[in-house]
């Protein structure tokens, strides 16, 4: 699996203003993220909305995405939920042969325990034909892995091949680190915390940043792998304000206003979601003047 280590990007879903998804931007979004050094794409994961996306656009997206990548990079896709055999349902009834690996978000909403977290994950691994990516993001599940948790599958299931860890406590991560299986890889889920995750042992990003700026992310997380720590670090400084700001507002609606001010995709979102607002906008576009300068 080293071909999911490096930067990958959770791809948004760019829409026009009455709410139609707008495919020329996202031919516009997967070319200027694989000419800017991407290492892989992450199809319908949570940035994408894909919770406000029926059936029928879901598969015009990975349709549209797999046209656009044209077999350049690798290709994640994203299938997860709280009802585990709708899960398995979804996994075995999609296309996956253009995809290297599904990534899964942990049950949101139902809070289940460990055992509960570990069986649901269990249950679609023996359930994949393609090799599954643990995502643990409690901030939007409520719901938290564990480090045992998920040292427990990485040994038990051989078909779980990695974790996209964004808890906010980063001891967690380097306790997976510390512990895992040598062909295990960990990977940040969060974007301020890809750089430290990365020098600690784990081998890059999932990012949201990086599809906005993705020759800079590519440079720090490369140069992070590479050991550059000097190097890695002056572009993760150069960034950080960003790494928070985007993020301020929700995701995707700071990601989108920085692609709509770099001129990539329209700012607009899916309701309950809504774009970020003027003050926030102005905020990223100062920030955006900054790096230019800084380059």
């Amino acid at each position: 699996m080293k071909s999911l280590q490096g930067l990958g990007v959770a791809l948004v879903t760019p829409f026009n203003k009455d709410g139609t998804v707008d495919f020329p931007s996202l031919d516009k979004l997967v070319n200027y993220t694989i000419e800017g050094g991407v290492d892989y794409l992450v199809v319908l994961g949570t940035t994408a909305e894909s919770a406000t996306l029926n059936e029928t656009e879901k598969k015009q997206v990975i349709d549209r995405i797999k046209k656009s990548n044209n077999n350049r990079l690798p290709l994640v896709l994203g299938i997860g939920g709280n009802n585990t055999a709708e899960v398995i349902r979804q996994i075995q009834s999609a296309d996956l042969d253009d995809f290297a690996a599904i990534l899964s978000i942990s049950p949101y909403y139902n809070k289940p325990t460990q055992e509960g977290i570990y069986q649901h994950y269990k249950a679609i691994s023996e359930n994949s034909t393609k090799p599954v990516i643990i995502y643990n993001v409690p901030g939007r599940t409520s719901s938290n892995v564990e480090a045992s948790t998920t040292l427990r599958l990485a040994n038990d299931c051989k078909n779980i091949v990695a974790i996209k860890e964004a808890s906010s406590h980063f001891s967690q991560s380097t306790d997976i680190i510390k512990d895992k299986p040598s062909d295990f890889i960990v990977t940040s889920g969060d974007d301020e915390f890809a750089l430290p995750m990365t020098l600690a042992g784990g081998s890059g990003v999932i990012s949201v940043i990086g599809q906005g700026l993705p020759e800079q992310v590519s440079a720090m997380i490369h140069r992070g792998l590479e050991r550059k720590v000097d190097d890695a670090y002056k572009i993760h400084y150069r960034l950080q304000n960003l790494f928070r700001l985007i993020f301020v507002e929700g995701n995707p609606a700071g990601i989108k206003a920085l692609l709509s001010l770099k001129g990539i995709c329209q700012p607009y979102t899916r309701l309950p979601l809504v774009p970020a607002s003027r003050e926030l906008t102005a905020k990223i576009e100062k920030e955006l003047d900054k790096i230019s300068v800084l380059a």
